[in-house]
């Protein structure tokens, strides 16, 4: 079985950084994509960054030029660091992994547990 599993959620006041971290544990033949997405009361979860295995990394355009995702795939794990963050900013982070656990197996997505991410104005 794989699992995701996340770190550095807390709370910070508005202007402060965070640094996310998410390491996939379990049989895992490749990672595709890593990623991180985001949730907040009474609202969809929304795509924050991506890092493909191949290609250049996307973000949402209310992070861009202040989050960084980074990541190693033959180490499974990816980050996230915030700087200047925003009340707006508040919300569940879940990390997810699109990967193959085998050189037979077709792709699929994996969620972590989500970590809370609170800023304060």
């Amino acid at each position: 079985q794989v699992q995701l599993v996340e770190s550095g959620g807390g709370l910070v006041q508005a202007g402060g950084s965070l640094r996310l971290s998410c390491s996939a544990s379990g049989s895992i033949f490749r990672i595709n994509v890593m990623g991180w997405y985001r949730q907040a009361p009474g609202k969809q979860r929304e795509l924050v960054a991506i890092l493909p295995s191949s290609g250049s990394t996307n973000y949402a355009a209310s992070v861009k030029g202040r989050f960084t995702i980074s990541g190693e795939s033959d180490k499974k794990t990816v980050y996230l660091a915030m700087n200047s963050l925003k009340p707006e900013d508040t919300a569940v982070y879940y990390c997810n992994m699109k990967l193959r656990r085998n050189a037979f197996s077709t792709q699929s997505d994996y969620w972590g547990q989500g970590t809370q991410v609170t800023v304060s104005s």
